[in-house]
Parts: C-alpha cells; structure tokens; sequence
C-alpha cells in the first residue's frame, strides 16, 4: 500500500462517520500520520437519509468528501478499501487494497441493520442505512406509485400503494411522516387519476408506543401527530416474516405490500480479527474503558456506535447515535494529544444534549433533560440542530433552501427515479450487507 514512511506515529482510523471525523479533527496539527478507511469516499449525515428516501433531499445535500474535510490536516491519507482483518500480534490490518501497519488504530465502524436472524425479511425488505439504500427506497417508492397509477386491477393498486414500516424508532417515525406528508402534498398534484385514499401507511411497533428511548409524554405527542397524517400506527405488533409481498405478524395480521422498509434495529458492525472478551457478542460491540481503549490491547480504540462503555447511568452502554460518537470522537481527539505529550488523559463524560425526532410540517418533538415538548417551536429547533450538525457549508446552504421551498410549495422536488431499482438476488443482498458492515459509521 502506497502510504509513506514518515517516522511519526501512524494513527489508523477505520469508518469516516461522525466518531471519525470528529477524532481526525482534534489531531489537525499535531505530528502525526493519520490513516483513514472508508468503503466510500464521503461522510454521510445519517440524520437526514430519511429524507434521500422519502424525495425531500438530494444525497449530495447529507453527504461530504473525506478528504475534502481533512485537507487541511497534515500528513492525512485516506484509502477507498474495504478492512477485511486486523492481525493484532503484528499491529497489521489487511484490506481489499493491502496490507498495513499501524502504531494506533481506532475503530468507527458504527452499526449494520438487525434483522435478528429472520433471513426472510433480510432478503426482501428494504434497510436504509446508506445512501445507495436510501436512493433505492426512493425509486421503489416512486415506481411503485407510477405502477398503481396505470394498473387497471384493484387489488394490484392497493397492494402497491400499502407503504410498511417496521420500527417506530425517530428513524421510522420521520419516514412514516414523510409519506403521509408526500400523499397529502404530491399524490393529488401529480398522479390525479388516484385517491389519496387508497395510499395507506402503517407504522409498526413491537413495543407499546412509539419512540421508546424517548420520554412517554413526547411518545404520546408524536403518536398524535402521525395518526393526525393519517399513518396507521400499530404498537405490540411482532413481525415474524416478509415473503416479498406480505408482511405477516406473530398475531396473524396480514399486509399485502410492495414496499416494506426495516427500519427495527442496528447492530454493531465489528472487524474480524478483534474477537474474545474484547467483542461483547450480543450486543456486537467492542468493550472499552473510560478511555475509549478496548479491553485487552493498549493501542487500540473503539468509537461511537461499536464501543460499548459501561457505567451506572449507562449499564448498558451509551445510547448508539451521533452526539456520544462525536464527544467520543473529540475526547480521544484531546487524549491523543496528551499521549503524545506523556501527560494524564481525561475520562469520557458524556453529555445528553437531548434527543428529538420530527413528524412533520411543524410537528416535533424534543426531551432536553426535564424539559419535554412538541409542535412547531420544537420542529424549528429540529431544523436548526440538523443543520447545524451538517458538515459543509454547501450542504448547509442546499438543504436550507431545499426545506424553505417544500414549506412554502409542499412540495418535493427530488422525487426522480435516477437509478430505478431492481430487487437483487438475496446472495447479492447479503454481500452488500457485509460490505456496508465493514466499514460504515452511523
């Protein structure tokens, strides 16, 4: 592998998402040779892939190039491969481009989709934890809808306009928003020939109610709100399988549907090589200490969504989305540098600075400590902390713009079918999921 031998201390960063870049940040102009492996060659914002999805955003609007982030960093290097191995007895990780040796190495690989070992639903549902995904969901939708729109059978139209979601975590809340959104916005405009009436969302939930690692008073608000849309919400409802046309239920319920959208879990996504006390199995995510070090080696680290950093407010580990990623991020940032300085490093504290999802048009909601609320005070909240956290000042701008246009238009203007879906083989399926947990921060 290409990469020059310096002399300096050779930091390998495997996963460019938010624990990622927010460590890189932090060791800018320290001597240093900083590493970083991604599949793709940009940092997505994974907040905002609902709206890739559901037609509100181009994906360029929630995506950064890597190295344009750290151009400024000195002796950065980054590789487009894919990690297959960590040789921990030679300090060696082996990729889809080569082999390398490393004095640090830090491990941000996030999580993959959880299927929870149902190989019918991994097969033929729809994940979204990319943009190749998200892209993917927007065709099928898009297509599906121009289908109904010129079939004569009825029974075909009801089953392509039946939108399912599994998952009524801020992920499939914000999604099913966005369809209910998109029938009340675009349906009657752009395809008159249907009934808004014949599109149906249903939301699906195993726990009883939506957004449980939020507060119930905001689960209560934003249950109102979807059923306010018009999105059938079913809570206490296991999903047992999906045969490609069917959703069926562990109580027997039946929804016969060409869109089915997994939005029900994630689990970490490890590296081989690293395995033992270090890999807490159930969980698939690596055990550090207050240090963010993994248990059992000194030079290796473990960020955001794969470190699992047990405490007494935190038993089982802190919660898997960005913000305890990026203060990790900035942490081990700021420890590195006093390694390299030989002084004491700092523990890990984390920081709620809350937690929010959005429904819809003026309709959020939002926990901040004791402080509980939704509607449209907490929707612009939503907006501004999102667009805050993007990286880029472009992006900034593109999605500003994107979102005062649909307010004022209702309007989506991204709903093009650029790259149509065809569903793969489930072989192709799963290697994509590999792929994808190899090296992806969420």
């Amino acid at each position: 592998m290409n990469i020059p031998e310096t002399g300096l201390p050779r930091i390998v960063v495997i996963g460019g998402g938010f624990a990622g870049i927010s460590f890189i940040k932090q060791l800018r102009k320290q001597k240093v040779q900083i590493v970083l492996f991604d599949r793709h060659n940009y940092h997505t914002f994974q907040p905002l892939l609902y709206q890739v999805s559901t037609a509100g955003l181009e994906p360029d609007s929630i995506a950064y190039p890597l190295r344009k982030i750290f151009r400024r960093n000195i002796d950065f290097h980054f590789r487009l491969a894919e990690v297959e191995n960590i040789n921990t007895e030679n300090n060696t990780i082996e990729t889809s481009i080569g082999s390398l040796k490393y004095d640090y190495l830090v491990l941000a690989t996030g999580t993959r989709t959880n299927f929870f070992g149902n190989e019918s639903i991994a097969e033929n549902s729809m994940p979204m934890k990319t943009v190749p995904q998200a892209l993917n969901i927007r065709s099928l939708i898009l297509q599906n809808i121009e289908k109904a729109d010129i079939t004569p059978d009825e029974v075909e139209r009801k089953r392509l306009l039946n939108f399912v979601i599994a998952g009524a975590g801020p992920t499939g809340v914000e999604l099913a928003g966005a369809l209910a959104e998109f029938r009340k916005g675009i349906l009657e405009n752009d395809y008159p020939s249907l009934d808004e009436d014949e599109m149906h969302v249903h939301l699906i939930e195993g726990q009883d109610r939506v957004l449980p690692p939020m507060s119930e008073k905001v689960s209560k608000k934003a249950q109102h709100f979807l059923e306010k849309l018009g999105v059938q919400v079913h809570l206490k409802t296991l999903i047992s399988d999906f045969d490609g046309e069917t959703v069926t239920t562990k109580d027997g319920k039946k929804f016969h549907t060409a869109t089915f959208i997994w939005a029900a879990g994630v689990t970490g996504a490890p590296v081989k090589g690293i395995n033992g006390e270090a890999l807490v199995e159930k969980a698939n995510r690596y055990s550090v200490d207050q240090f963010n070090k993994v248990n059992g080696f000194e030079n290796i680290y473990a960020l955001g969504d794969i470190a699992l950093m047990k405490s007494e407010k935190y038993p089982k580990g802190h919660p898997q989305v960005a913000q305890p990623a990026i203060q990790q991020g900035e942490n081990l940032g700021k420890n590195f540098k006093k390694i390299l300085k030989g002084d004491k490093l700092e523990p890990f504290k984390y920081f709620d600075k809350g937690t929010m999802a959005t429904v819809g048009r003026n309709k959020a909601v939002v926990d901040i400590g004791k402080m509980h609320f939704g509607g449209a005070f907490a929707w612009f909240l939503w907006m501004f902390v999102h667009l805050w956290f993007l990286v880029g000042f472009r992006n900034r701008v593109i999605t500003f713009f994107n979102w005062t246009y649909s307010y004022i238009n209702y309007d989506r203007a991204a709903r093009l079918i650029i790259r149509p879906y065809k569903k793969k083989s489930p072989s192709l399926h799963k290697e994509e999921e590999a792929a994808v947990s190899s090296s992806v921060e969420a």
